[in-house]
């Protein structure tokens, strides 16, 4: 997703999620439900943890401890989303 004119980027990640799972694992976007759980599409917890590295990779985050336990696509945008919008708002008294 690029960033906006002012440099900032959408705030929703869920697409990007969804290229960067069509990139690595050959699932296309459109069999991606996401809401279901990315266990019924096989993805085991070595696959998740390996995904969560690629997601912080790709989009230049730390994603908090607490977390990197999400279910479903849609759970895994809302916390990039979180994130990306925490690194967004300047530290107070910058």
């Amino acid at each position: 997703m690029a960033p906006r004119e002012d440099g900032h980027r959408p705030m929703s990640s869920l697409k990007e999620l969804q290229d960067l799972i069509q990139e690595k694992y050959g699932i296309e976007p459109a069999a991606l439900d996401p809401h279901a759980s990315m266990r019924d599409k096989g993805f085991d917890s070595l696959t998740l943890v390996e995904f969560v590295f690629a997601v912080e990779d790709h989009f230049k985050i730390s994603m908090p401890d607490h977390d990197v336990n999400v279910d479903t696509l849609a759970e895994l945008a809302a916390v990039v989303d979180r994130t990306l919008g925490a690194q967004a708002v300047p530290a107070p008294g910058k």
